[in-house]
């Protein structure tokens, strides 16, 4: 699932980065989509908690987000790190003390809050306690407006004025003049669109038992849970349990018979294989086939090299290799989303380290480049028909699991 946003920077009187300001959108299109603000604050919010994605988008910087009524009332800012947001309350959102409450415990908890594009009526001064920030538009905002707020906020030394809109340099130094601490404006920069790939829910927490599985000692009790918890899970891992490949006799009915009878190995084969199909959602069959005959062939070259410790990572390093091409986008970004170890991500994005030596292997022989296949398996100390033998057992493998899941 992809997240789009358009970002404008927000700046210190000396023009140094303060905060950038996110804006919804849900395309290329740099402009608002024909949505209520409601829903365009809902997306925004299930897209940043999801995406993991305030860290890689606004790296060290804090994101002015703008929040309804409705959301503020239902705690949505609750859901996003303190320390990462400002919370900015649209100029559509009418002051009363359910609101105001809703501001006090925002405070209380340690957030930052900004009146956006603000209008002074003298009901707002109940909230200015807890205000860190005004924003006056400045194209909207007459000078004599911009007076009454400045002496509004005198006995209220908390309260900063930011200058939004300002389109040229006059504008900015006037905006100084009137004591303004902070500046947004085309004059500055304007709206820069960026993507950004999100995460679900449930991609999420099959990446999170993969990770558990991958432990030397992956903790059992937590794994039954997740399956126990999860009926879609439960029937998928009790039907792949009683599949034909494992040539079973005996009836499997319970979940934790299912994980006794799988053993570790296949169980950690299986979740790979649910979390490869959860990825690869609306993309051709052969994308999956692919990256498990990958995961396979990385685990049987390690098993062929003496090094069973490193069965279980050798397999994630094959597996999601090609998790770019499955969601389309940047593998860097999708592997610092992951909750995986560092040297597996170190294998798939900078080619480090001998597992990654058996992915490039694979990819070798996956696209005939018989010469680098050679100098490869030289330098592994692997037989060229051994090699040969485990990939072709690798892609039979990889196409009886996926079979046997779907």
């Amino acid at each position: 699932m992809n997240f789009y946003a358009a970002r404008q920077p927000i700046l210190h009187a000396d023009k140094s980065l303060f905060a950038y300001e996110l804006l919804f959108r849900d395309s290329f299109e740099n402009t608002f989509p024909n949505i209520n603000e409601d829903e365009a604050t809902a997306k925004m919010v299930a897209s940043l908690q999801f995406n993991l994605g305030l860290d890689s988008l606004l790296p060290n910087t804090l994101a002015f987000i703008n929040f309804t009524h409705n959301s503020l009332l239902d705690g949505y800012p609750l859901m996003l790190p303190k320390e990462q947001i400002v919370v900015e309350i649209l100029e559509t959102v009418k002051p009363g003390k359910k609101l105001l409450n809703a501001c006090i415990d925002l405070k209380e908890k340690g957030y930052i809050i900004a009146l956006d594009d603000y209008v002074h009526q003298n009901v707002w001064l109940h909230f200015y306690p807890y205000v860190d920030i005004i924003k006056i538009d400045y194209q909207e905002t007459s000078h004599h407006q911009i007076l009454q707020i400045i002496e509004a906020i005198k006995p209220f030394p908390n309260i900063k004025l930011l200058a939004e809109k300002i389109e040229n340099h006059q504008e900015y130094l006037q905006a100084l003049e009137y004591g303004c601490c902070y500046f947004q404006g085309y004059f500055f920069s304007k709206p820069e669109l960026i993507k950004n790939t999100a995460l679900t829910p449930s991609q999420m927490a099959i990446a999170k038992l993969m990770a558990e599985m991958a432990k030397e000692e992956p903790n059992i009790k937590l794994i039954s849970q997740a399956f126990e918890s999860d009926v879609s899970l439960s029937f998928k891992l009790l039907r792949y349990a009683q599949s034909p490949i494992f040539k079973r006799t005996k009836q499997i009915e319970t979940i934790k018979q299912a994980i006794v009878v799988l053993g570790q190995n296949e169980l950690r084969r299986f979740v790979s294989l649910l979390f490869t199909a959860q990825f690869s959602e609306g993309k051709p069959a052969e994308l999956t086939v692919m990256s498990l005959s990958r995961a396979h062939y990385c685990e049987l070259l390690t098993e062929y090299s003496n090094q069973r410790d490193g069965i279980a990572s050798a397999f994630l390093v094959g597996l999601l290799s090609l998790l770019d091409a499955m969601l389309d986008a940047d593998i860097a970004e999708l592997m610092a989303k992951l909750p995986i170890s560092q040297a597996i991500k170190d294998s798939i994005v900078l080619r480090q380290g001998e597992q990654a030596q058996y992915l490039m292997l694979s990819e070798f022989f996956e696209n005939g480049q018989w010469s680098d296949v050679n100098r490869l398996c030289e330098n592994l100390d692997v037989n060229f028909d051994d090699a040969f033998a485990m990939f072709q057992r690798s892609q039979l493998w990889a196409k009886e699991r996926l079979q046997a899941l779907t």
